[in-house]
């Protein structure tokens, strides 16, 4: 897959979700191929809701890498904790959540979790342009 702009936020550290959010407009702002608003709302949606879990469950840090592709772009975001997002009974009242891991799904052409050797987890996701 030819890569446009290959990690561009490789393994910057992600104190905060807010900051998060920042990191990715200004890499989609800073790409040499326009990415449409649609499309560029769904990657910051999908971003702030991986590292929302990933700030939650994996530790209180986390690492955010996103890649350009000619016709995706590809969030990874790295934390501390094995255990692998799942699907839950969404909770109604708000209190305990349950709508973002389908909604990164829906949102997403394929997601996955992988396990590195170093422990932990990266939760990926690849989103169309």
């Amino acid at each position: 897959m030819d890569t446009m702009s290959s990690n561009a936020t490789s393994h910057r550290s992600t104190p905060s979700i807010a900051g998060a959010r920042r990191t990715t407009r200004e890499f989609l702002h800073g790409l040499p191929q326009p990415v449409n608003a649609m499309a560029a709302d769904s990657v910051v949606l999908v971003v702030s809701e991986l590292v929302t879990n990933a700030l939650r469950h994996g530790g209180g840090t986390c690492t955010l890498d996103l890649n350009a592709h000619p016709d995706s772009i590809e969030i990874a975001v790295h934390d501390h904790s094995p255990t692998a997002p799942h699907t839950r009974t969404p909770d109604l009242t708000g209190a305990t959540g349950g709508f973002g891991w389908p909604m990164v799904n829906r949102l997403a052409r394929a997601t996955a979790v992988t396990h590195p050797t170093e422990g932990g987890k990266t939760v990926s996701a690849l989103l169309p342009r």
